[in-house]
């Protein structure tokens, strides 16, 4: 016999529980189907993990620099088992506030296993069968590996996995040069690992502008990590310290040997295990399950939120598909993704913060468009804080005056970049901000400034 529920949630990573929990509060009944953890890859394996992490690592970094500041430190050492267990303190205090929130609501039953569709309102979970007749799905992402000769006869790290690293390895080799990849490469170069990174592209975050990504690749160049772009033929091997690695590099044979590998080509969406075919849920070709902008699949009665729909792998996405599919059904709206802003950020450090369009894409779009650049050794609290590295880049439609996108390459670019999602939010023109008097000493108070260097983009 099935059990019966208003709304079954599949998936409790960043939209999953908040959905669950407001929608048991206004009365319906609910059940959230977990496989593995509460809080998904944020909380468990992904941003919080590796920003305690980062922040670890900046704090061994900026110890080593101390004499920089005209203060002894003396000899900088890293514990990583303390690291860790740090790391793992703070993962598990968010957990363990998730589980109690959501433990204490009434009208919402928590299942755990490996949840498979029946019928488009129908589930299977650990032999039980719920039906309702809404089906929500958070079931998130994983790590993807590639199909490399020797990959499965030797072991090899994840996102995942090195979050159980409790060890500083002699030689971490990173393959992937994209936001995970470069993240681990900083942060374990400066717990004291030599760090090689190769990728199958010609330059580091290859989605951002070139002169983001050199500078990107120069900030990482000075701490001591290897480049090796323009890779090919990958073949791995187990060695007596680890792992070998034969690739060609621009057409060159080259060996490679370290004590770890990190795989970080990209990510997949968790769909295979739903069974999808039985409820009808039309996936594109990679896999991910496609959506409206309402978050709708093609089947009345199923959305899908978070990483799984391929409409932005953020937490900050995720938990925005939460709010609109919530504000739809609960409170009469009608939210979409459709006027969402992309925004996001690197967070190596110093930070990069991204919104909007990229100077490639501006051009591409044929706009009429105005740019204006700023090296971040003009910035008075870099120069202060004496972390000049990195630039400050903003690109206006000629037009509307209105910003098409920026990019934040510098001490606080993860926060800064916001002034200018407010002024693309409001529809704003970007007089608004040059206008306006900023606090002194600060990064933002040189966006006005910036903003006055506009030139048309030729």
């Amino acid at each position: 016999m099935s059990q019966q529920f208003d709304a079954i949630i599949i998936g409790a990573g960043q939209s999953g529980p908040f959905l669950a929990a407001k929608m048991a509060e206004a009365g319906s009944k609910v059940a959230l189907i977990e496989r593995e953890h509460l809080g998904g890859t944020c909380v468990n394996d992904g941003c919080t993990p590796t920003k305690s992490l980062v922040a670890s690592a900046r704090a061994a970094h900026m110890a080593r620099r101390a004499a920089d500041f005209g203060v002894n430190a003396g000899n900088v050492t890293v514990d990583m088992k303390a690291v860790k267990a740090r790391k793992d303190t703070i993962v598990g205090a968010s957990v363990s506030s998730l589980t109690d929130w959501l433990g204490n609501l009434d009208n919402l039953t928590l299942f755990w296993g490996e949840a498979g569709f029946l019928s488009a309102n129908e589930v299977s979970v650990n032999g039980k069968t719920l039906t309702a007749p809404k089906i929500f799905i958070n079931s998130g992402g994983r790590p993807a590996v590639p199909d490399w000769p020797g990959l499965s006869e030797i072991t090899y790290l994840d996102n995942t996995s090195m979050m159980d690293l409790d060890v500083v390895p002699d030689h971490l080799i990173i393959a992937g040069a994209s936001y995970v990849g470069l993240e681990f490469a900083q942060m374990y170069a400066r717990f004291g690992a030599r760090v090689t990174v190769f990728s199958n592209g010609d330059r580091p975050i290859a989605r951002e502008d070139d002169d983001i990504s050199e500078a990107v690749r120069e900030i990482l160049e000075a701490e001591g990590i290897q480049f090796l772009f323009n890779t090919s033929g990958v073949k791995l091997s187990k060695s007596e310290n680890g792992v070998e690695i034969v690739l060609k590099v621009a057409g060159k044979s080259q060996k490679l040997s370290g004590s770890h590998l990190l795989i970080a080509t990209g990510r997949l969406p968790n769909t295979e295990a739903l069974n999808l075919i039985a409820a009808g849920i039309a996936t594109n070709r990679r896999g991910f399950i496609e959506v409206d902008d309402h978050l709708r699949t093609n089947v009345p009665g199923i959305w899908a939120m978070g990483d799984v729909n391929g409409r932005g792998a953020f937490t900050h996405t995720s938990y925005n598909d939460f709010e609109i599919v919530a504000d739809n059904l609960l409170e009469d709206g009608n939210r979409d993704i459709g006027v969402r802003i992309p925004i996001y950020a690197l967070f190596i450090d110093p930070p990069l913060g991204r919104i909007g369009m990229s100077e490639t894409d501006v051009r591409k779009s044929g706009k009429p468009a105005l740019m204006a650049t700023m090296p971040m050794a003009k910035v008075a609290r870099a120069r202060e804080r004496s972390e000049t590295q990195g630039l400050l880049k903003v690109l206006v439609d000629a037009e509307t005056k209105q910003v098409l996108g920026g990019a934040f390459l510098g001490i606080e670019g993860d926060e800064v970049i916001h002034g200018l999602l407010q002024l693309m939010a409001g529809k704003q023109p970007y007089t608004v901000m040059q206008h306006a008097v900023h606090i002194h000493p600060t990064v933002s108070e040189l966006i006005p400034t910036l903003l006055g260097t506009l030139t048309p983009l030729e």
